[in-house]
């Protein structure tokens, strides 16, 4: 996906008025075929983020009466097979990928689209549910994706014992000055884009994205300098807890990883900085089974993370940015500083967002992790 700062700017997202806030903050209208079937949902997501059971989920069922049976998953590998799993044994909902994602899901046939009737699409900021993140959101004109919140990956950091380069670089990940805590495929990517931003590459790192022989070629290269850079990663992760544990346990003094994580670490001595090549920037929603049985109770969940309570509370727990229109109003004021102390302007403007990644390129993606890990 080309980047675009008119379709995605933290700024306009986070852009509500007070009236606007109030509107959203009344109580859901809730279906009653939804309130007449099961009056629950099953929905897969991600782990270590306490505050969706905590507070989120019981908002949720004081609102509607519908109950959330959750299961957390580290990552969008687990919840996929999950998801391939719960095609013959039932028992999934809603899943929450990423936009670049879903595509993947629905080619293996685990999806369904949602009824737009039933949502609220008015409620969300722009530029999250229309303009090109609307066009990636559907296949063949329907709605198969609606977004829950939007962050990104970049670099956390030890203060006090972190050797950064000025400015800060995805170079930095690779210096064995530092110790890092690092995700596999994320760690290539950044390469990718680094060994680019040095001119160092024989085409553009985003070919890769849409043409197999070109990513073989950029990720052979990519894979073979992390490689030989491979003697600093203390710690891989995959989650959020691993992610937290590679700097509190095992002493890494840098690492790619979720806003969430420096978030969670940052009264420990951590920040949150953007490269100068520009932090990796993500785009979460729902997803609904193609065999999910309480069907009307997921359109209900999935409307309700759009109102401003509802996205705000969502945001909050991940840390992240919200989706529905009035939310930054009621957001934590600590998140809100956190991101403004990281992204200004031009950290905004530099923001890659992730493309859209077909199943065969996942999977050859996964090859060269695994490389990576093993070498």
């Amino acid at each position: 996906m080309k980047k675009s700062t008119s379709a995605f700017n933290r700024r306009r997202f986070l852009q509500g008025s007070a009236a606007g806030a109030g509107i959203l903050a009344a109580p859901a209208i809730i279906s009653s075929k939804a309130l007449a079937s099961s009056g629950e949902i099953n929905f897969v997501g991600w782990a270590g983020y306490p505050a969706l059971a905590e507070k989120v989920f019981p908002a949720f069922e004081a609102a509607t009466g519908i109950k959330v049976n959750f299961k957390e998953l580290p990552d969008q590998d687990t919840m996929f097979a999950e998801g391939k799993v719960a095609l013959e044994a039932g028992g999934i909902d809603l899943l929450e990928p990423t936009i670049d994602r879903w595509g993947g899901w629905n080619s293996n046939g685990l999806l369904q689209p949602f009824d737009e009737s039933k949502l609220a699409m008015d409620n969300y900021l722009p530029g999250l549910a229309d303009g090109s993140a609307g066009e990636r959101s559907r296949a063949d004109g329907q709605l198969y994706y609606v977004p829950s919140n939007w962050g990104t990956e970049s670099l956390v950091v030890n203060s006090a014992d972190a050797k950064l380069s000025n400015p800060p670089s995805l170079g930095d990940l690779f210096s064995a000055d530092n110790s890092a805590v690092l995700r596999p495929h994320s760690t290539l990517a950044a390469m990718g884009r680094w060994l680019d931003a040095q001119g160092k590459l024989p085409r553009p790192w985003m070919d890769g994205y849409t043409d197999m022989a070109a990513m073989v070629e950029l990720w052979d290269i990519a894979l073979a300098e992390a490689v030989a850079a491979k003697g600093n990663v203390v710690q891989w992760w995959s989650g959020e807890n691993e992610a937290n544990a590679g700097f509190t346990a095992n002493g890494a003094t840098v690492g790619l990883c979720w806003d969430s994580t420096g978030f969670n670490l940052r009264k420990d001595g951590f920040a949150y900085v953007a490269p100068v090549e520009g932090a990796f920037a993500w785009h979460q929603g729902f997803v609904m089974m193609k065999n999910a049985t309480n069907i009307d109770q997921a359109h209900e969940f999935v409307k309700f993370v759009s109102t401003a309570e509802g996205a705000a509370g969502w945001a909050s727990a991940f840390s992240s940015n919200p989706v529905g229109k009035g939310a930054a109003d009621l957001l934590d004021p600590e998140v809100s500083a956190y991101y403004s102390g990281t992204f200004n302007d031009e950290a905004l403007s530099k923001l890659w967002w992730w493309p859209d990644q077909s199943a065969e390129f996942i999977a050859k993606r996964s090859e060269y992790a695994d490389k990576y890990k093993a070498a």
